[in-house]
């Protein structure tokens, strides 16, 4: 048996690899186009910033390596042309020498990953991107140009620096170009960071990001590049001496597209549950393929590298003539942002109303671990359910500390099938170094569940002013104190503790309690509607509600 894998990194070497484990005689060839066939992408904004301060650090396999430990044939710098899929055989160009050959097989494996996406403006070749390793050290060398002035574009944009995209890659390369001492403005047209996360969740990071001396233009996009910096959509421009395209990534699919195989709705390569194409004898993997989503049943783009390890592991044992099957991806991710966590899996709000799908929404205030062991930091949580199911449709949590274990156990939940309302009956680990006895997970279950059994109502931020004028009072159950720092506008104060005295004292009509985080509110909420009142408890509490409020204003 002969496989010849085009792409090498995670989906490539990982079906590599495993073949080689189940299959000890098959003849195994890689094709790499890039100089590289094994390193960590993922560390790339992290060198940059002298986070990972030696380059070596971040390549994972050489191609000598691979060869002594598995016996594979692993050629870089050598670039698949074309693909006859009557012949069974690759055309392939020598990028070193120039010459060209063809390669049989009897399986091939397509891994071409994704390209970033340039957009068509006047100077988009003097952008930078950060894929790979070449582009890596294109990166480092222009920066080391920038801080002496050097190769800046002019003397203005010495020291300076524009990331245009302001999601998961472009927060990390914004945030490693400031650990060199960059001023650094980020472009993005939409008018949050971060766009997995609700304008709520997100309002946090951008705060984070600013406070870090990123200056952020949101809202406004890039017109053109000159030796000056960059010219905005709103007249404004910006100077730098380097350009970071982060807007996103786009399937590599030229390769799959020229040789007849299916191309889907999302523009990438589609395959079945066994990353098989639609020729039986081509499989493809990682960034390249559509992945099927677990939320909406449908096709969907998710460059995620764990992702690609699965599915070359999950190709390799179709080939050798093992069942297993790709699962539907939730596209669970991290980042981290001036030591701020960020997390989301499954769908957020946006797209669940773009959609049309009905959901609920709840948000939750806790923390790291338990409050009274030193060092306990805030954690923002968010759940999205199916209010007729109980499906955990999308989760989101942002923190110091905590939001990644708490990410991944929602991500669990909703890959085992656990209902929101089922939360309540994890077993998590605590101790209070750690966690709490009611883990912020659980009291997501909790909420989920008095929602569901109809024993609390609640309101979103962004519906309260919509409420508010149609008559109903914003009643703030926090302490006088926690009122005088800071309240929603035309809201009467009666703490918690003395609200069954002073009941007589609100006003007729609806009311919507808040508090801090909704806790005391939900209390506050079974008092009234227990005395004959019409509540609804604000969800979040006052802390959704600045945030969401305060993202709006920001854009």
């Amino acid at each position: 048996m002969k496989v010849v894998i085009v792409g090498g990194v995670a989906g490539g070497m990982s079906a590599a690899t495993r073949l080689r484990r189940l299959a000890e005689h098959a003849e195994i060839v890689v094709l790499e186009r890039g100089g590289y066939v094994s390193f960590a992408n993922c560390g790339l904004p992290y060198h940059v910033g002298g986070v990972i301060p030696e380059r070596d650090d971040l390549l994972l396999q050489s191609p000598e390596g691979l060869r002594e430990r598995f016996g594979l044939d692993v050629r870089v710098r050598h670039e698949a042309l074309g693909i006859d899929r009557t012949e069974r055989r690759v055309r392939v160009r020598d990028l070193t020498t120039g010459s060209e050959y063809t390669e049989d097989y009897d399986t091939l494996i397509l891994s071409p990953g994704a390209g970033p996406v340039v957009p068509p403006v006047p100077g988009a070749e003097r952008a930078l991107t950060l894929r790979d390793i070449d582009d890596l050290d294109r990166l480092t060398s222009a920066l080391r140009g920038n801080r002496d002035g050097a190769t800046a574009m002019t003397a203005d944009g010495a020291g300076k620096a524009v990331v245009v995209g302001a999601g998961f890659i472009g927060v990390e390369v914004a945030e490693n170009l400031r650990h060199r001492g960059i001023e650094v403005t980020m472009i993005e047209l939409a008018d949050q960071v971060l766009a997995p996360l609700d304008p709520e969740m997100a309002a946090p990071v951008a705060d984070r990001l600013r406070a870090g001396g990123v200056r952020l233009r949101l809202g406004v996009q890039i017109n053109a590049i000159d030796d000056d910096g960059v010219e905005l959509s709103d007249g404004d421009r910006v100077p730098a001496g380097t350009v970071v395209m982060a807007i996103g990534v786009r399937p590599e699919t030229a390769l799959a597209r020229a040789a007849g195989l299916e191309i889907g709705e999302r523009g990438g390569i589609v395959v079945d549950e066994h990353m098989r194409t639609s020729d039986a004898d081509i499989f493809a993997v990682g960034d390249a393929v559509e992945k099927r989503d677990a939320v909406g049943g449908t096709p969907a783009l998710i460059a995620l590298a764990n992702l690609a390890n699965r599915q070359g592991r999950i190709a390799a044992d179709a080939i050798c003539g093992l069942k297993n099957t790709v699962r539907p991806a939730v596209g669970t991710a991290v980042v981290s942002v001036f030591g701020l966590t960020v997390a989301a899996t499954g769908w957020n709000e946006k797209r669940l109303r773009a959609v049309g799908r009905p959901y609920r929404v709840i948000h939750t205030h806790g923390s790291s671990h338990a409050g009274y062991y030193p060092g306990a930091r805030p954690l923002a949580l968010k759940l999205l359910v199916d209010p007729d199911t109980d499906a955990v449709l999308g989760a989101q949590v942002v923190g110091e500390d905590g939001a990644e274990r708490r990410i991944d156990v929602l991500a669990t939940a909703m890959a085992g099938g656990l209902a929101a309302s089922e939360l309540i009956q994890l077993e998590l680990a605590y101790a209070p170094q750690y966690g709490s006895a009611k883990d912020p997970v659980n009291m997501l279950g909790y909420v989920a569940d008095n929602l569901r059994a109809g024993t609390s109502r609640t309101v979103q931020w962004h519906e309260l002013a919509a409420l508010a004028a149609d008559g109903a009072r914003p009643v703030d159950v926090r302490s006088e104190r926690e009122f005088a720092a800071g309240a929603i506008p035309g809201a009467i104060n009666i703490p918690l503790d003395r609200l069954r005295d002073r009941i007589d004292q609100l006003p007729d009509g609806d009311l919507v309690v808040y508090c801090k985080g909704g806790q005391r509110a939900y209390n506050a909420l079974r008092i009234l509607t227990q005395h004959g009142r019409t509540a609804v408890n604000l969800d979040g509490g006052y802390l959704t509600w600045s945030a969401g409020t305060g993202a709006a204003s920001a854009t």
